[in-house]
């Protein structure tokens, strides 16, 4: 007896029961993947780089509880629930396979928004299948971390079989191009795998698992989780396109004004690649709810993200989300990066405007580096166990510029069991940190010398005699046995291409 794809098993091969089944008395989906059922009244929901979040969202959220029966429920509803569809292509998805690469999609398509939604949302009208959010995630073997990489849509790249055009072209290529009597998931797969054959040329991964996004959904995401945190630079007011009107500061928003918010581009220093940033800083604010006790603690709301998750995507056939889950278990918000693929900024080609990405070895060589695994650094050697005070002989310097503190120090040392074999000036009176220099093999001596001189730079000196200790004392010296002024290192800049974290709270144009 056949069986359709929502009915699933659990490990041991059992079908699932009816009483665990979340699709138990629902409407049958039409040959497209929609329910029968009477359509439900319009209400607020959001879309793109906001079901984008959805997607992590409900991985996280079985995470959380993957190795309890209630971790394994919620896999089994996400699976029982989710569409599928032949994503991955055979053939030209042939880039290194380490780890896990997943791309997730947000369709630019508003076919299933009501008027009064668009007219709500500010939405415009309907732009067809182009694909309006593009985003890379690498998660490494050991799911230690994961790193986002954001592709903006205007990136000017070779699409396989159709020369040079914007990456947001892809999917539509693809879809248009089966043979009119194709089935919409027939259209669908062939976009997708489409657009996975022109990502993985362009970063040489292979990818290994899909996740396109629902534009409509059933569910608003933001209210779920109460809400999702963003810290604007500058107040905005984008009135007559996206529709965001939002005050400068730290603020919690939902809704509308959630998809308003990661929309704008206009008015935006950056246009779109500020859009991208957006859209960024706001899936990491999912992230940062998932992780708290608000979400943490509440398995009404984990349930809850789940259905609505798998119900507003649609994934490659072998995407397991419980596993996949698994595989994320130790990652925190301060884990989780977020990057947009090296470009040089908006250009013209023609009369299109686009995004120049940076030159193919430059592009592949980010994706190497993203997905390289960690290299395991060497154990450091234990510190050696300082001498006995009575065993170490000490030549004090003065390089202080303070008179008399070599004596002072030397009968302080003394009175410590120290033995000293001279007392007297540097050969220079402006040192700022105070020093302990030691022969190679002398590490043992030193260490007793540091003990009573906390703070000071400990080095290897070559013209430093064997069995001797030299202490040079420098203007942060306050004595033996007290900690000498703390030097603060000058922190390097970070750069202005830095990646930001999931626990990045900062503000953002």
């Amino acid at each position: 007896m056949s069986r359709d794809r929502h009915q699933q098993d659990d490990p041991a091969g059992r079908p699932l029961p009816p009483r665990l089944d979340p699709r138990a008395g629902l409407p049958p989906r039409s040959r497209a993947g929609a329910r029968t059922a009477e359509p439900a009244p319009p209400v607020r929901r959001g879309r793109r780089a906001v079901v984008a979040g959805r997607v992590i969202a409900a991985v996280l959220s079985v995470a959380l509880l993957a190795g309890s029966g209630w971790g394994w429920y919620l896999g089994r509803v996400a699976d029982a629930t989710v569409n599928r569809t032949d994503a991955i292509p055979a053939e030209g998805n042939d880039g290194a396979g380490e780890a896990m690469n997943l791309l997730l999609v947000g369709s630019d398509s508003r076919s299933s928004l009501t008027e009064e939604q668009l007219a709500e949302l500010q939405a415009g009208t309907d732009s067809g299948v182009n694909t309006d959010t593009m985003i890379l995630v690498h998660v490494p073997a050991n799911g230690a971390r994961a790193s986002f990489v954001s592709f903006p849509r205007d990136s000017y790249v070779e699409i396989p079989g159709h020369g040079m055009d914007k990456l947001n072209a892809a999917y539509a290529y693809g879809y248009a191009g089966v043979d009119a009597g194709a089935s919409e998931n027939q259209k669908q797969a062939v976009g997708a795998q489409l657009l996975v054959q022109t990502i993985s040329r362009l970063s040489g991964l292979e990818i290994d698992h899909y996740a396109e996004v629902d534009l409509l959904g059933f569910f608003n995401l933001t209210s779920v989780v109460g809400g999702v945190e963003v810290n604007l630079c500058n107040a905005v007011d984008d009135s007559r396109w996206s529709g965001a009107v939002l005050p400068a500061g730290p603020q919690v928003i939902s809704g509308a004004d959630a998809l308003k918010f990661v929309r704008q581009r206009h008015g935006l220093p950056g246009g779109d690649l500020d859009r991208i940033v957006r859209q960024q800083v706001f899936i990491a604010g999912v992230l940062r709810q998932m992780l708290s006790d608000e979400v943490l603690l509440d398995l009404g709301k984990q349930r809850e993200l789940v259905e609505a998750a798998a119900e507003s995507l649609t994934v490659d056939k072998n995407l397991n989300l419980l596993q996949l889950a698994e595989q994320m278990q130790s990652v925190t918000a301060g884990s989780i990066d977020f990057q947009t693929v090296p470009n040089l900024g908006p250009d013209t080609e023609g009369s299109m405007s686009i995004v120049r990405l940076e030159d193919a070895d430059t592009v592949l060589e980010f994706f190497a580096d993203l997905s390289a695994e960690p290299e395991e650094a060497p154990e450091a050697a234990a510190p050696p166990a300082p001498a006995d005070p009575s065993d170490v002989s000490v030549a004090v310097f003065n390089g202080s510029g303070t008179s008399g503190l070599a004596a002072k120090a030397q009968g302080e040392l003394e009175a410590g069991g120290f033995s000293v074999a001279s007392a007297g000036n540097a050969d220079s009176s402006d040192y700022e940190q105070t020093e302990i220099r030691h022969a190679e093999g002398d590490e043992a001596l030193a260490a007793a010398v540091a003990a009573v001189v906390p703070g000071a730079v400990t080095k290897v000196g070559d013209d430093v005699p064997s069995g001797t200790v030299q202490l040079v004392l420098g203007s942060d010296f306050n004595g033996i046995g007290q900690a000498t002024d703390a030097q603060a290192p000058e922190a390097p800049a970070a750069p202005s291409d830095a990646p930001r974290t999931a626990a990045d709270t900062g503000c953002i144009n």
